[in-house]
């Protein structure tokens, strides 16, 4: 575990999306970014949380926002997630979970008694700086945009 903190430098990573392309944190220089990290494709809290942002997409990008999902899944599901849902933004395929361990969203969960490791949802705001401005851990996913836009004050 990283053990990010609010101020930190975001820790920079090359992964590939939905059509296989290879993109970059770095690439999205001098831009806030809003990586959100989600268990499942097609699950009702990830399909919720994605389609907020989605629905929010022009104007959080007319305030300056990049939007990235990552998630354990293949490009291949991504895609048709993207597809069934018309998103408008990436999802990163990170099915070594490398970025996911980099972000401290990787690991213990608990259900009905049961512990096991999962993805723990979480979004992380990145400054044009590229540094981490906030790290949200109990993510509303019905209402993310509003939440994001609480919790930075805008």
């Amino acid at each position: 575990m990283a053990n990010l903190k609010e101020g930190d430098k975001a820790p920079d990573f090359t992964a590939t999306i939905q059509n296989g392309q290879t993109i970059r944190l770095s690439d999205n220089a001098g831009k806030r970014v809003i990586v959100y990290f989600y268990p499942k494709d097609n699950t009702p809290g990830c399909t919720a949380e994605a389609k907020n942002l989605n629905e929010n997409l022009k104007e959080l990008s007319e305030k300056g926002f990049v939007v990235i999902g990552v998630s354990p899944d293949s490009e291949a599901s991504h895609q048709r997630f993207i597809d069934k849902h018309g998103l408008k933004f990436n999802l990163i395929s990170d099915p070594g979970k490398k970025i996911l361990e980099m972000y401290d969203a990787w690991g213990e969960k608990k259900l009905y008694g049961r512990v096991y490791m999962g993805v723990l949802r979480k979004t992380f705001i990145i400054n044009q700086e590229g540094k981490i401005e906030k790290i949200i851990v109990k993510v509303k996913t019905k209402d993310h945009t509003n939440q994001i836009y609480s919790e930075l004050n805008i």
